[in-house]
């Protein structure tokens, strides 16, 4: 999360530095601003630990419950 942190603030010094500087600088600061994001989730990725599929645990049993039919209100007791 350092590294994803890190290059972040750099691009946003990129993208705050097109309002100081002039010449070939400004599309120095536009391709680093648009391709640090892309670079930052790599790196950042590289050393996460892939993590193992969790268990799912599915119920085989249930049995369902039927309720004994209720009278209705015409019918004789």
């Amino acid at each position: 999360m350092l590294k994803y942190t890190v290059a972040m603030g750099i691009r946003t010094l990129c993208v705050a530095s097109l309002l100081f500087v002039s010449g070939w600088w400004v599309l120095f600061m536009v391709v680093a601003a648009v391709l640090l994001p892309y670079f930052a989730v790599v790196i950042a990725n590289v050393g996460a630990k892939p993590q193992a599929a969790p268990t799912v645990l599915r119920p085989e049993a249930i049995v369902p419950v039927l309720l004994p039919p209720q009278p209705r209100p015409g019918d004789a007791p």
